[in-house]
């Protein structure tokens, strides 16, 4: 259990399923068993997962930092889930 009082470490207390999926994605990218792809959105190459359902921790949209913002804030009908087709 973590033992500082941070803004970080209260998220990890209060999310612990979130955070791991995080660390599951960490680890699989580091290992090399998942690859980061560009923002489906803009093409950026600086991105970020992002979960659309924590429960499937390595099923992530790559999203840069500008449109991951901009999806949690706004909603997810600002970029809907693409079909795998």
């Amino acid at each position: 259990m973590l033992k500082t009082d941070t803004r970080q470490a209260n998220w990890r207390r209060a999310n612990p399923a979130k955070y791991e999926a995080h660390l599951v994605v960490q680890r699989a990218v580091k290992a090399g068993e998942l690859r980061k792809d560009t923002c489906e959105v803009c093409g950026n190459e600086a991105v970020d997962a992002h979960h659309d359902q924590y429960d499937q921790p390595l099923k992530v949209r790559w999203l840069c930092r500008r449109h991951q913002t901009r999806l949690h804030h706004f909603g997810e009908d600002l970029f809907p889930i693409r079909s795998s087709c």
